[in-house]
């Protein structure tokens, strides 16, 4: 059998994406990665010379447009080597893995662009467990091709992402830091079974959220809007409790939405996460952050620092992104000392054991306050306690607390919303106190609505 040598081709074949060198796709990668270093500073500096600073989409476009051309040249380079040339489709691929990675957040970026993606949990850079806003979950790409690249691209997302300096390393093995577009990024390294790098990232899906958009989703019913926009108007300090994930910061900021919008609020937070400096419905915002100490271990301000500070910064309310800690003491005194309508979220199993944990790191705070001290300060801080569950995938608010005083080891309380059957919350009549009520209602709450039995929520 006489055997045919194949014809020699015109051109280097493409080769499809799923048969892709990885060998030539990292030459290009390498090659647009020098000519972006060598040409964007200089594009950016000549396009801004005389006139306006260049946008972060601006520069993308800008990079984007150098990386084609690049892509070109690349091409043309291989063809006279006489290498195969990537397909088309690849091309693309590497050319966007570029830009993410320099413009945006690498491998992380386009489950950051999908609406879907509620939160990532990165056990290891090969192993990403994504959930989606409907509950479901599964397993996805890599976001980074080993530890040492997952752990570099989360130095370059601190260094980038922060507005103060955010270490990781293993002197500092933890960070906890806001991305672009607000959600949130937990990281260690070197703590896990396989002393690797491992990340959660919750996101927001509303950073400018209302009581009413609550309501047309299912949180609250319309009672609740009525009555949780009154306690906002009569200026009721307000804890929102639950766990992880249920919604809290997003009530807190649908609160917050119900206050005057020249009313001068501090919020104080560990990562910057609640973003109400960037709502356009607060025009007096001014966003504090806590620091972590330098290389020295020195320069650290803590959230009870920030909580102190706020008081001399004449605010109308004070907000803590979230009670964790030696905060609680000043942040009660806040709340007590001129400050009503403040407001703090808290993570607890139930709206009763909230105040077991404000007790708890009261107890562990500097001044080491004894649980009937304790008591005393949250009856006079707190008002109410908002406590949100999930079920079956739903965020909803499944009962609310007045504080009316303390009695010892016991801090007394009145559920004036209680869980119905299906954890959502229903109102008991009566259970609220009548001073209470007509505080509400001078801030025009209407009790026909806010208390009726079989409102909203009823099938």
């Amino acid at each position: 059998m006489t055997i045919h040598p194949l014809p020699t081709p015109q051109r280097p074949r493409q080769l499809p994406v799923e048969h892709s060198d990885h060998a030539a796709m990292a030459r290009l990668r390498r090659y647009l990665l020098d000519t972006l270093a060598a040409e964007l500073p200089g594009r950016i500096e000549t396009h801004q010379r005389g006139g306006p600073t260049m946008s972060a989409d601006e520069r993308r476009d800008l990079a984007k447009k150098i990386l084609t051309d690049a892509v070109q040249t690349h091409s043309e380079r291989a063809l006279i080597a006489n290498r195969p040339l990537l397909a088309n489709a690849t091309e693309r691929q590497v050319v966007t893995q570029v830009l993410d990675e320099l413009c945006g957040l690498s491998g992380l970026q386009p489950l950051l662009d999908d609406p879907t993606v509620e939160t990532v949990n990165v056990n290891r850079w090969d192993q990403v467990i994504v959930q989606y806003v409907d509950g479901r979950r599964a397993q996805v790409a890599p976001i980074a091709a080993s530890n040492d690249d997952l752990t570099d691209l989360v130095r370059t997302w601190a260094a980038r992402a922060s507005s103060q300096e955010r270490r990781f390393d293993q002197g500092n093995p933890a960070v906890n830091l806001q991305l672009p577009g607000g959600a949130r990024l937990f990281a260690v390294l070197g703590l896990t079974a396989g002393a690797v790098t491992a990340l959660s990232i919750r996101r927001h899906g509303y950073l400018t959220v209302t009581l009413a958009e609550l309501q047309q989703r299912g949180t609250i019913d319309a009672g609740l809007h009525a009555f949780l926009a009154a306690a906002v108007r009569a200026r009721k300090n307000v804890l929102i409790t639950g766990g992880t994930g249920v919604g809290k910061t997003t009530l807190l900021r649908a609160l917050a939405a119900e206050m005057d919008p020249m009313e001068r609020i501090v919020t104080i937070e560990d990562a910057f996460e609640l973003a109400l400096d960037r709502d356009p419905a607060h025009l007096d915002v001014t966003a504090l952050q806590a620091r972590e100490p330098n290389i020295e271990g020195e320069g650290a301000v803590s959230q009870a620092d920030l909580v102190r500070w706020a008081l001399r910064m004449s605010p109308d309310r004070v907000i803590v992104g979230e009670i964790r800690g030696p905060e609680v003491i000043p942040m009660c005194n806040a709340m007590s000392q001129g400050n009503d309508g403040s407001m703090a979220t808290l993570h607890a199993s139930s709206s009763q054991i909230a105040f077991t944990r404000l007790a708890s790191y009261a107890a562990q705070s500097p001044e080491r306050l004894p649980l009937e001290a304790t008591n005393l300060l949250i009856a006079g801080a707190v008002h109410f306690v908002v406590h949100l569950d999930r079920v079956n995938g739903t965020r909803l608010v499944s009962s609310v607390r007045e504080v009316v005083g303390a009695d010892g080891p016991q801090v007394v309380s009145n559920e004036v919303y209680r869980p119905g059957t299906d954890r959502r919350a229903r109102p008991v009549r009566g259970a609220l106190r009548a001073d209470t009520l007509d505080d509400l209602t001078a801030a025009g709450l209407d009790p026909a609505i806010a208390f009726k039995p079989d409102g909203w929520w009823t099938p």
